[in-house]
């Protein structure tokens, strides 16, 4: 594979490393909900200047004719993901712990949706990652 594939997983990384340290160090007097207006509100002006950047001054307006379901469901589901880790360090949770846990049962529970939904191959080297992350789940919630 090109390196250049390997750019995207290279941002999730880093935005991911960034994502828990933000979440964490959100105010605990500071009412999460809140918290995410202000969030959602930097990541639209963001989102915003990075599509006229990117798209050599395309209409936004006309972008917005291709929207379908998934667009306003991943604007519900990622505010679950925001709020939920949020809560998760306010009761508790390490950085290394809970991430990590997550996303083990994370990766289980992607398996069977690859396979369900996307007719994606449950391959032995899979079940090895199945086994391993269940392994993992184990041990970490101990």
């Amino acid at each position: 594979m090109p390196l250049a594939a390997y750019m995207p997983i290279a941002l999730i990384v880093v935005s991911n490393v960034f994502y828990a340290i933000c979440a964490k160090s959100t105010p605990a007097d500071l009412n999460p909900m809140a918290g995410l207006t202000v969030t959602y509100l930097v990541g639209a002006v963001c989102s915003g200047g990075l599509y006229y950047a990117m798209s050599g001054g395309g209409s936004l307006i006309k972008e917005y004719q291709h929207l379908n379901w998934s667009t306003f469901l991943l604007g519900l589901v990622i505010v679950g993901l925001e709020a939920g880790a949020i809560w998760m360090y306010k009761v508790g949770w390490n950085v290394n712990t809970g991430q990590l846990l997550h996303s083990s049962i994370l990766a289980v529970v992607l398996i069977f949706v690859g396979y369900f939904l996307y007719h994606e191959a449950i391959t032995p080297s899979k079940l090895i990652g199945l086994a391993s992350c269940s392994v993992g789940i184990f041990f970490l919630s101990r």
